[in-house]
């Protein structure tokens, strides 16, 4: 059973800020539609600045806020996370670049821009490390809910059609 599961990473610039909240919320949102035994979710960095490293204290403190369970930390992407995973998902066009740069030939993984799954339109899910306050990370969070539901939904339209 355990190989039909679908895999999902979640990256951004560090792996402290966007992409472990996009992680913890979609892990959450598959624990609510009961299809949390169905994926492997898991998030990682462009960079390696802070790998090994816990997540941003306002990212923890936001997931904490909406009950989002976290305790994973930084980790830097590696070339076998492009075959290992069907879904990688950046979180801005400067993430994407980076993801197609790196993707080695014939990779497993499609490479998606999560905001495109935001039925607000929202493709962008602007980095809030550098932000004064806590503002950013809501707002992370409620694109990340949203992409979250969005793309469950195409996926079970996906699998429905076929």
């Amino acid at each position: 059973m355990s190989n039909n599961k679908k895999k999902a990473l979640f990256i951004c610039l560090g792996n402290i800020c966007r992409s472990p909240i996009a992680e913890g919320v979609f892990q959450k949102t598959v624990n609510e539609m009961g299809l949390g035994d169905e994926w492997d979710i898991d998030s990682a960095a462009i960079g390696g600045w802070h790998v090994g490293n816990p997540p941003d204290t306002r990212a923890l403190d936001t997931m904490k806020k909406h009950n989002v369970p976290y305790s994973n930390h930084a980790r830097q992407i590696i070339t076998e996370d492009f075959q290992q995973y069907d879904y990688i998902f950046g979180m801005d066009e400067s993430n994407m670049k980076d993801l197609s740069k790196r993707a080695p030939k014939g990779c497993k993984a499609k490479l998606l821009l999560f905001g495109d799954f935001d039925p607000k339109g929202e493709r962008i899910i602007r980095d809030p490390y550098y932000d004064s306050d806590s503002k950013g990370f809501e707002k992370c969070y409620q694109q990340s809910l949203r992409c979250s539901k969005g793309f469950l939904e195409h996926v079970q339209k996906e699998n429905e059609s076929v």
